[in-house]
C-alpha cells in the first residue's frame, strides 16, 4: 500500500514541477507575464519542446542501459524487452501534448491554461472509461464534481477569456495527454516503456529541427538548462514513475488524481517564490484533495462491498 503511496506523490510532484519548468522558461527574463512578447524569452516554445524532448530520450536509455548493465543481458530479460510495449501512436501522442503545450502559452495566462489543460484531460480520461464501460456510482460523481469545482475555484479569481487558437492549442495538449495517460495503465515495464515512446518521438523531432532551420530559434543559457532539466528528470524519470503508478488507478481516478497538480504546483509557489497563502487556495485545496479522496476511497469501498 505503502509503494503506490509514494509513486502515486513522486510523479504528481514531477508533472507539477515540469509545469513550473515550462512557464520559467517561455516567460520573457525578468517577466511574470505569460501573454508578453516571446522575443525576450530564454527560448522559443519550438525550441524548447525539442531539447525537453531529447533530453528525455537521452535520460530515459541512459537509465535503462545502467539497469541491463547491473542486472545482465541474460535470454530470459531479452525476451520480456521484447514484450515491452511503446508505440509510434503513444510517441506521437506525447509530442502533441509537449508541442501543443508549450505554443498555447503564447497566448494564454497561466491559470487559463492550467483549466483548459487539466479540464480536457479529466473529461477525455472519464469519457473514455465510461465507453469502456466503467460507470461511475453516485459517491464518485460526488469526488468528481467535487474536484473539479474545486479546480474551476482555483483559478477563476485569475481567469481570462482565452485567446481561441491558445484555447484550441491547451485543449488538444490535454487531449493528447489524456489519450497517453490511458495507452500506459497497463505497462509491465515503465521505464522500457516511457524510453520507447520518447524514442518514438524523432520524426516529429526531425520536423521541428527543419522547423528551426528556417525560421530559427532562441537559445539562452537559463532556456536550455531549464528545458533540459523539464525533459531529463520532470518528464523522462517523471513519465517513468506516472506509468508505474497508472496500474493502481482506473481511467476515472488517474484523470481525478492529476488534478492536484496545479494544488501542488501552488504549493511550490508558496515555498520557493514566497508566493502568499490565500483563502482561495486553501479552500480549493480541500475541496480538490475532497474529491481524489471520495473518488479513490469510493471505489474501494464499493468493490469490497460487492464482493
Amino acid at each position: 500500500m505503502i509503494r503506490p503511496i509514494l509513486l502515486t506523490l513522486l510523479s504528481l510532484m514531477a508533472l507539477a514541477a515540469n509545469s513550473v519548468l515550462c512557464r520559467l522558461a517561455l516567460s520573457p527574463v525578468g517577466s511574470d507575464s505569460v501573454g508578453a512578447e516571446f522575443s525576450s524569452a530564454s527560448i522559443d516554445p519550438v525550441s524548447f519542446t525539442l531539447l525537453r524532448l531529447a533530453s528525455g530520450i537521452g535520460m530515459l536509455w541512459l537509465v535503462i542501459f545502467l539497469l541491463r548493465l547491473r542486472q545482465g543481458a541474460s535470454s530470459k530479460e531479452k525476451g520480456a524487452g521484447d514484450e515491452a510495449g511503446g508505440s509510434y501512436k503513444a510517441g506521437f501522442m506525447l509530442f502533441a501534448y509537449a508541442i501543443a503545450f508549450s505554443v498555447a502559452y503564447l497566448d494564454l495566462e497561466t491559470g487559463t491554461g492550467a483549466l483548459i489543460l487539466f479540464g480536457s484531460v479529466q473529461l477525455t480520461m472519464i469519457l473514455v472509461g465510461w465507453l469502456q464501460g466503467q460507470r461511475l456510482h453516485l459517491i464518485e460523481w460526488s469526488g468528481v464534481l467535487m474536484a473539479f469545482t474545486g479546480f474551476v475555484y482555483l483559478v477563476l479569481p485569475g481567469f481570462s477569456t482565452p485567446s481561441f487558437s491558445g484555447f484550441v492549442l491547451m485543449t488538444l495538449a490535454g487531449i493528447a495527454w489524456g489519450f497517453y495517460t490511458l495507452m500506459g495503465r497497463g505497462s509491465k515495464t515503465p521505464a522500457l516503456d516511457t524510453a520507447r515512446n520518447f524514442l518514438f518521438t524523432w520524426p516529429w523531432l526531425l520536423l521541428l529541427l527543419l522547423w528551426l532551420f528556417v525560421q530559427g530559434g532562441n537559445w539562452q543559457s537559463e532556456g536550455v538548462l531549464l528545458a533540459l532539466t523539464s525533459g531529463a528528470i520532470t518528464s523522462g524519470l517523471g513519465y517513468v514513475i506516472w506509468y508505474a503508478t497508472l496500474p493502481y488507478y482506473t481511467a476515472t481516478q488517474a484523470a481525478v488524481l492529476q488534478l492536484s497538480v496545479p494544488v501542488i504546483a501552488a504549493m511550490g509557489g508558496v515555498m520557493f517564490v514566497s508566493e502568499p497563502v490565500t483563502l482561495t487556495l486553501i479552500i480549493a485545496s480541500l475541496m480538490i484533495l475532497g474529491g481524489i479522496l471520495l473518488v479513490i476511497a469510493g471505489r474501494w469501498y464499493l468493490q469490497k462491498h460487492a464482493r
